[in-house]
């Protein structure tokens, strides 16, 4: 049987109509479905009249009745067998859509007939118990399922006399289904069921009496929908307490009905409110020294309680547009006011009635509530108490952006409180006071539609608004409430299971370094011997010159001698052999200093160790590294570049221009290479050189837009107007047509995910970082050997720097001038519509970090966040920005959050390093080592060993720390941290002489050394 549309106030139903939230286009082209019934059995059921009563049971939903089942006798044994059936109507439109089944249960009363008496016409009913099915379990993606509820007493019936014991076992046995699910497969994985628990509001004004005329407390919030309206949930009916003692923990929640028969069956089956400790609440009042305060609010002071649970089930849109609010305004305001309970008399219209409620609402506070926590990966549920304030238009405006106030502009739909007042029976009709309702309700809808237009004007130019309630914040009001999703709006990632994994199992294999038979005594002594040779190679000159028997017991005077001096060096002069011995010496004082690059590093491990060095702020270090690889393959066009854009970030023009030239001269046509080297005559100011350098690359390239765009660029700095207009409408046609081919593939593709196309200016492409495996920021993608110029489909939400970066190498955002990137980004923002984007205020982020200009950085941040809250790129930089400055409390925050999105950032080795260092000192040994774990899983460097071996040490897992270390001296043998700490644990393993820290290392370190050294009973061996 359908409930009739617009039919409530009725038992087990609201008694209160808001508008349902609206349904997607998607929602309203859903058939009706049905949704069966069934009431199976009875258990333990007693009656007033005997140990048999003929009963039957009536099923309810949302204010109608369903049907009645036929009159059972009851057995013996208090067993009934009703197996009835009976259904109501899903339809996301109506009355009974998604929401009305997420937060409205199935009403089950079990009716005894009484034995008729002598004259008695007609048969008398009494009301045993009542019970509820909750309907959950639908919107979970069930098409049927069985439950036993059980039987709550009503008042009056016999079950109230019983002990508990025995009305408790009393039960109904409900099966549920539908043919169908509810849900379709969009809505299973993109909707989401939202909870709202309002628990009390503590330390009430002492206005707030329990005499005198009856009063509604009322609290409201507006909840974003699929569309542009907001949908208000409702909590009425507080009951106002004196105090004098706490709420019991843990307590059941309530569903949001009115009138429910049996007062048990107001309980939300195994829902309760469990509270928990002030300081890990999500909202305000947390902090000790607010403590003593909120036990004497929750104990001794007067409060209004409303133990209420309110779901809500929100659309795939809704979720969306959830999210889209929190973003953007991270508060949600949370309305409180008393409204006076009016019952009308018979003949009799209120000033409620005919819609005019201004002048009921009072004590009208709202509590900003902070959202912003549900954005955080994984986090499903905030709960804390909020403080109340008086409700003032621009103050609600300013903070959360909302307009219309629930009881203000909403304020007819209060009036209707006034039927909460009345009881119901079971079999009494409502169908005339909700006729008269809905009537009432169609009148004031045009004057509602009139107040929503002109609600901004009102908040423009009015200059009076309605007198402030200081009486809440004079008495300390807050709310209790808690806001749960079934889903998080932002997925966590799952955590690693690193700790089954031992640190040797993720060391690779390799070769044994060769054994020194001897230390320190065997290179004093060649070094000796090598002096010895020279020595004698020198005496046997001298004697050649002036004979044996010179030296053989004769006396020279000093004058001779000296002559005899000024000979020799003339002759090893000439000969060249002093130039050669004095080599040979400084040959031998250079090999003992000269530091050894690994020997197992493949040239992509020394790409990341010289990134990792400029990090770093080691400039000599990554200088090495990419010497070394130039060295491997001088052939290699890549490693010159690299090489080239590392001398620019150090400021090393000419060196810049020469490995740029370099890699030119291996390919004349290499467009890249001509770009760099277009790039560098520019900051050396050399513009004619730069003209040929990047005219010549649009003629070898004419499709590039890159090229095109960086030729217009370069007019634009020599203000020729009419080349820069050439240049750029030249690469906006190129961007067009790719544009319109990648739309032709986006529309042919099937079954791939949602994609979004571009209406971009070239200089778009100068500005948006790429991230790739290796980590960096890179201007110039460089085509493999063997790879096909293809460009994949770029996407606005991916913050993709370049189309054409197919191959995915990087390299340090510095090795543009930043003349282009501020040109390209002022072009970007002139030609933005709708304001500039993420990707826009996260490159300027970047380049003022590189100008160490840490303050306009964070406000290009602030205004990234804003933008796109979701962004790992956005928070990473922001850790990395909190990091260089010295804020570790935040930069910690921010790294845990980027490490916890499901998509990761572009540079993910230095969040890892810059985590694992914070967790070292704060002594977060455990967390250290799994971060460094999971950065050697991805991207294994010196660095990355040397946090896991410190970790290790610190948590006294000295083997997996001598493991670890190990390999980190095997990827640099040149760390003085790493040599400092092998020092350590030989010291603590094998109490043997530990001289492993002749490198300069920290002071606090070796001071570490010399007091382990005195504890194993060793001296300094430092020389």
């Amino acid at each position: 049987m359908a409930a009739p549309v617009g039919q409530s106030a009725k038992r087990g139903s609201l008694s209160v109509a808001v508008p349902p939230p609206l349904q997607s286009t998607e929602a309203s082209l859903i058939p009706v479905k049905s949704v069966q019934i069934t009431v199976l059995e009875g258990h333990d059921l007693k009656g007033v009249k005997g140990e048999t009563p003929v009963t039957y049971v009536r099923v309810e939903y949302n204010g109608t009745t369903l049907g009645d089942s036929s009159k059972t006798d009851v057995s013996s044994s208090g067993t009934v067998i009703y197996n009835f059936t009976t259904s109501f109507d899903y339809n996301p439109d109506g009355p009974n859509s998604l929401d009305d089944i997420a937060h409205k249960p199935i009403f089950l009363t079990v009716i005894e007939v009484l034995p008729k008496e002598k004259r008695q016409k007609d048969e008398k009913t009494v009301a045993l118990g009542q019970a509820v099915v909750d309907l959950l379990p639908l919107l979970q993606g069930k098409c049927s399922f069985e439950t036993t509820v059980p039987l709550h007493a009503a008042p009056g019936s016999p079950m109230e006399n019983f002990s508990p014991c025995s009305y408790l076992q009393c039960a109904l046995e409900v099966a549920v289904s539908v043919q169908e699910s509810l849900l379709s497969a969009a809505q299973l994985s993109g909707g989401n069921l939202l909870r709202v628990t309002l628990e009390a509001a503590y330390s009430v004004p002492d206005a707030f009496i329990p005499t005198g005329p009856q009063q509604n407390y009322m609290v409201s919030l507006q909840v974003p929908t699929a569309g542009e309206k907001e949908y208000p949930l409702l909590f009425k009916n507080g009951v106002l307490k004196l105090g004098g003692e706490k709420e019991p923990l843990p307590r059941p929640k309530k569903w949001p009905i009115s009138n429910i028969l049996a007062p048990g069956a107001q309980s939300i089956p195994d829902s309760f409110i469990v509270g928990g400790s002030y300081e890990d609440e999500d909202g305000e009042l947390n902090k000790t020294e607010d403590r003593e305060f909120r036990i004497q609010a929750e104990s001794i002071k007067k409060r209004i309680v409303w133990d209420v649970e309110r779901r809500c089930y929100l659309e795939p849109a809704a979720v969306l547009n959830l999210q889209k609010h929190i973003a953007e305004s991270r508060y949600w305001p949370v309305e409180i006011t008393r409204v006076p309970v009016v019952t009308s008399t018979k003949g009799k219209s209120s000033k409620a009635d005919k819609g005019d409620d201004d002048g009921q609402i009072s004590f009208h506070g709202v509590a900003y509530v902070n959202v912003v926590p549900l954005l955080y990966p994984g986090v499903k549920r905030i709960r804390g108490a909020f403080r109340v304030v008086a409700y003032q238009v621009c103050e609600v405006f300013e903070k959360t952006k909302c307009l219309l106030s629930v009881f203000r502009d909403l304020g007819h739909q209060i009036n209707l409180t006034k039927l909460g007042a009345t009881s119901a029976g079971i079999n009494s009709p409502h169908s005339r006071a909700v006729a008269s309702r809905n009537q009432k309700e169609d009148k004031v809808r045009e004057k509602d539609g009139q107040r929503k237009v002109g609600a901004k004007e009102k908040l423009r130019h009015s200059t009076e608004v309605p007198g402030p309630c200081p009486q809440y914040t004079e008495a300390g009001t807050f709310l209790v409430m808690e806001i749960e999703l079934d889903k998080a709006l932002v997925p966590k990632r799952l955590p690693e299971e690193l700790a089954a994994r031992c640190v040797k199992e993720m060391i690779p294999p390799r070769p044994q370094f060769p054994c020194r038979t001897a230390g320190a005594k065997k290179a004093v002594k060649d070094y000796h011997s090598q002096i010895t040779s020279i020595a004698g190679a020198i005496l046997d000159e001298y004697h050649e010159l002036f004979g044996k028997q010179v030296t053989d017991g004769a006396m020279i005077d000093h004058q001779t001698l000296e002559e005899q001096k000024c000979q020799l060096n003339y002759e090893l002069n000439r000969s060249g052999k002093y130039f050669a011995f004095k080599e040979q010496l400084k040959l031998l004082s250079q090999d003992t200093a000269a530091p050894t690059l690994p020997t197992f590093a493949s040239c992509e491990q020394l790409r990341l160790f010289a990134h990792e060095a400029e990090v770093t702020g080691d400039y000599e270090l990554a200088s090495l590294y990419y010497q070394q690889r130039v060295a491997r393959d001088r052939q290699n066009i890549q490693y010159w570049l690299d090489y080239g854009a590392f001398c620019l970030l150090i400021e090393e023009d000419i060196k810049a221009q020469e490995c740029f030239r370099e890699a030119l001269s291996l390919n004349p046509s290499h467009l890249y290479s001509l770009l760099l080297c277009g790039i560098a005559a520019v900051i050396m100011e050399h513009y004619e050189e730069a003209e040929i350098f990047f005219e010549d690359s649009s003629c070898l390239e004419p499709s590039s837009i890159l090229a095109w765009t960086l030729l217009g660029l370069f007019y634009d700095i020599q203000d020729n107007d009419i080349r820069v207009e050439m240049a750029f409408h030249e690469a906006n046609k190129l961007l067009q047509a790719r544009l319109t081919k990648e739309k032709t593939i986006i529309e042919a593709a099937e079954g791939g995910g949602k994609c979004y196309s571009l209406s971009l200016h070239p200089w778009y492409y100068m500005c948006i970082p790429v991230c790739s495996d290796e980590g960096g920021l890179w201007p110039f993608p460089i085509e493999k050997p063997g790879c096909l110029h293809t460009s994949p489909i770029v996407s606005s939400k991916t913050g993709v720097w370049l189309s054409m970066a197919h191959s995915g190498i990087v390299k340090p955002m510095c090795c543009f001038s930043f003349q282009f990137v501020h040109r390209a980004l002022a072009h970007e923002l002139l030609c933005l519509q709708g304001g500039p984007s993420c990707d826009y205020y996260l490159v300027l982020a970047q380049t003022h970090m590189l100008k160490k200009n840490f303050p306009k950085a964070e406000e290009c941040l602030q205004e990234a966040i804003q933008i796109d809250y979701l962004n790992p790129n956005v928070w990473a930089q922001k850790g990395h920005l909190c990091y260089l400055s010295g804020n570790l409390s935040e930069a910690k925050e921010c790294y845990e959050r980027t490490i916890s999105f499901v998509t990761d950032a572009a540079e993910m080795h230095f969040v890892y390093l810059r985590l694992g260092s914070i967790y070292l000192e704060e002594k977060e040994y455990d967390k250290a080592k799994q971060i460094y774990l999971l950065a050697c899983k991805k991207s294994a460097s010196c660095l990355t060993w040397l946090g896991v071996g410190i970790a290790c040490y610190r948590l006294k897992e000295m083997g997996e720390a001598e493991e670890a270390l190990s390999e980190a001296n095997a990827l640099n043998n040149n760390n003085a941290e790493v040599w400092a700490y092998l020092a350590l644990v030989c010291m603590k393993v094998s109490a043997q002489p530990a001289r492993y820290y002749s490198i300069k290392c920290d002071n606090d370190l070796l001071q570490e050394i010399h007091e382990v050294q005195q504890i194993v009973g060793f001296g300094n061996p430092s020389f």
